[in-house]
């Protein structure tokens, strides 16, 4: 599931690679760099809306009873705070993707909505082995985008040192001075306190 944004977005800060080293074993297919867990391929998926979406694959398979629910997971923002938010493993997908629009364009609404049922099934399955205590946790809606606001924020922190490491200065956001004729980068002087 290729997304870097969408996945990377996904993760919880635990459960994301600390290190290169991490990477996954060679036999393993690949999934792009900063979004393996030892070798997992995460996403968080709304509990009620999969929940939904395994009801109506075994009463009927419509799409047009399924695409609601999809399109919970295409939006995950809009899911209530107290909501309960899964991990699932996109490898069990059987296939990366660019996003979840890629699949369903690939995979029809129930085919991706069947990936999704795989992914979980496949993450709960632990093929990896990991450890209990060290695997992803279901979290709250809120929890999740408490969780991205912070990766957000990590991020645009690691790109500025990024930016220094390769010795430019980091990008600022200046403000026009308008027409009246003055460099925009020198700081607005400060007007004397009367009483």
């Amino acid at each position: 599931f290729g997304s870097r944004k969408s996945l990377r977005r996904s993760l919880p800060p635990t459960s994301r690679p600390s290190s290169p080293d991490r990477a996954m074993a060679a036999d393993e297919p690949t999934v792009e760099e900063g979004l393996e867990v030892e070798g997992l391929d995460l996403y968080y998926v709304p509990q009620k809306a999969l929940e939904g979406i395994k009801e109506k694959l075994s009463n009927g398979r419509k799409d047009e009873d399924i695409k609601p629910l999809l399109d919970k997971f295409m939006d995950p923002e809009s899911v209530p705070d107290e909501e309960t938010m899964l991990p699932v493993d996109m490898r069990g997908a059987g296939k990366e993707f660019e996003s979840i629009e890629d699949m369903v364009d690939q995979l029809g609404v129930v085919g991706a909505a069947e990936a999704f049922v795989k992914a979980r099934e496949y993450f709960e399955a632990n093929k990896n082995g990991e450890p209990e205590d060290e695997r992803a946790k279901p979290m709250t809606a809120g929890e999740w985008k408490k969780a991205l606001a912070e990766d957000e924020e990590e991020e645009l922190m690691e790109g500025e040192e990024e930016e220094l490491a390769q010795g430019e200065e980091p990008e600022e956001e200046v403000e026009d001075a308008g027409d009246d004729g003055e460099d925009a980068e020198e700081p607005v002087a400060k007007k004397a306190k009367t009483d």
